[in-house]
């Protein structure tokens, strides 16, 4: 199936799983608005594929307060937008058996880029999806680690796992007003992959981990395919993670949407205080 968005704004699309995203989207006929940090990397794509098909757009989405305009401004220079992808991420080890090593500020720093950003950027951009005439998306990209965590990057994990549980609440909400229901929200969940994120981490480094997990093109190549799937997926997990993390949220995704119906009937939501 065709990939239906085609204009699509990436965060994190300087490097790893948004530059590879970037680029198969680009493929498929779509125009990219490339956002990250590093003005050589976007304008190095840009360079490889013209300018009629990407864009580059410098900005750090850490900088929470800036996100309303600087998304004002997205919506403005690139009116026909239908799709965004938050991707922009970045991991460090917090070991609390040595907390004089913990960093109270870098674990902030880390919750805002993981988490805040993201919640601030669906608030932002959703006057503009919603007023799309056709099918709109909003595209998570979290971890493997967000259905389980590991002890090396505690912070991380949470800040993957509470993007995880607001992409479930997200998508109930939009798919029961008719005024948003055609803004799909997709949950995109890798494993380990070998990318800048294991890289720039010097204790990876110190200890010859810096390279592991799955091929950047492997997975990029499955998980492009699973979203161009006719199935209509809400979370995308390629193949080999399915037999560790595939069924762990069953139970919780059950008791989640026979709570959530159960007070929609009531009438409590929208309620006012």
């Amino acid at each position: 199936m065709p990939f239906p968005y085609k204009n699509v704004l990436i965060t994190g699309a300087s490097s790893g799983i948004g530059q590879a995203l970037a680029e198969r989207i680009i493929d498929s006929g779509a125009f990219v608005i490339a956002v990250g940090r590093r003005q050589d990397r976007l304008d190095a794509l840009v360079a490889k594929f013209g300018s009629d098909k990407v864009a580059a757009e410098v900005f750090d989405v850490s900088d929470i307060e800036a996100i309303p305009e600087w998304a004002k401004k997205m919506t403005t220079t690139y009116p026909k937008l239908d799709s965004i992808i938050l991707n922009a991420g970045f991991q460090q080890t917090l070991d609390f058996t040595n907390p004089q090593s913990v960093s109270v500020e870098a674990a902030k720093s880390e919750l805002h880029t993981n988490y805040l950003a993201p919640v601030a950027s669906v608030a932002a951009f959703l006057p503009h999806l919603t007023a799309v005439s056709g099918p709109a998306s909003i595209y998570f990209v979290t971890s493997g680690l967000s259905l389980v965590p590991i002890s090396r990057c505690p912070n991380y994990c949470a800040s993957k796992a509470a993007l995880h549980s607001f992409a479930w609440t997200l998508r109930d909400q939009l798919s029961n007003k008719q005024e948003t229901k055609h803004v799909r929200v997709v949950e995109i969940v890798p494993p380990a992959v070998q990318t800048e994120l294991h890289s720039r981490q010097p204790d990876l480094v110190a200890a010859g981990d810096a390279n592991f997990g799955v091929p950047l093109k492997e997975y990029t190549d499955e998980t492009w395919a699973l979203m161009r799937s006719d199935e209509d997926l809400d979370e995308i997990l390629i193949e080999q993670m399915k037999p560790t993390f595939g069924n762990t949220e069953d139970q919780k995704r059950k008791v989640f949407h026979d709570m959530n119906s159960m007070i929609r009937k009531q009438g409590k939501f929208n309620s006012k205080p």
